[in-house]
C-alpha cells in the first residue's frame, strides 16, 4: 500500500484541517532575538509579550516549573504560520544545529530580495552558514542561501 493510500486510511474519521500553525524558537534573550526577526524579515508583535507559568503550562509542555517569557511574531504577508519565540527561564543548553542534524532542520524565509536579506542577516548579528547558489536553472532560478540567525538557529532564504 502507497503511503499516500495509508495516510487516508489512517485519517478516517479524523478532521481533515490539518496546517502549520506556528513555528517556535527557544531563545536565550526573547527580546534580543525578536528584534533580529523584526529587523530582517519585518516581523511585528501579534499580542502583547507576556510570561507564562503554572501548572498547565507544566503539564502541556512536560517541563515542570516552566516560566516563559512570550513574544507572537508575524510576517509582513499577513499569511501563514507565525513566529513564537519562547525564553525558559531554565534552560537545557546544547551546541547549535547543524544543516545535516537529525531532526528540525530549518526555518525557510521566501524573501524578494536574498542579497539584501543576506546582508540584512549579516548586520543584524546572524551569520552566513553558506553562499547564495541557484537551486533551479538558468531559465528558473530558485537562489538558496542557509544562514544562523543571532542565537545560532539555521534559517534558509529562497528567492523565487
Amino acid at each position: 500500500m502507497g503511503h499516500y493510500m495509508l495516510a487516508q486510511r489512517l485519517f478516517i474519521g479524523r478532521s481533515s484541517k490539518v496546517k502549520i500553525g506556528h513555528v517556535s524558537i527557544v531563545a536565550r534573550d526573547t527580546d534580543r532575538l525578536a528584534a533580529f526577526y523584526a529587523e530582517v524579515f519585518g516581523c511585528t508583535d501579534l499580542r502583547p509579550r507576556r510570561t507564562l507559568s503554572g501548572a498547565r503550562i507544566s503539564r502541556g509542555n512536560g517541563v515542570p516549573g516552566s516560566e516563559i517569557y512570550a513574544a507572537w511574531l508575524g510576517l509582513p504577508s499577513g499569511d501563514g504560520p507565525f513566529l513564537e519565540i519562547l525564553q525558559y527561564k531554565s534552560l537545557h543548553e546544547s551546541p547549535a544545529p547543524q544543516a545535516n542534524q537529525p531532526g528540525l532542520g530549518h526555518i525557510s524565509f521566501e524573501v524578494d530580495d536574498i542579497r539584501a536579506t543576506l546582508n540584512a542577516v549579516l548586520q543584524a548579528g546572524g551569520a552566513a552558514i553558506g553562499e547564495i547558489t541557484n537551486m533551479g536553472s538558468p531559465e528558473a532560478p530558485v537562489l538558496c542561501v542557509y544562514v544562523r540567525d543571532l542565537e545560532g538557529n539555521v534559517l534558509e532564504l529562497e528567492q523565487v
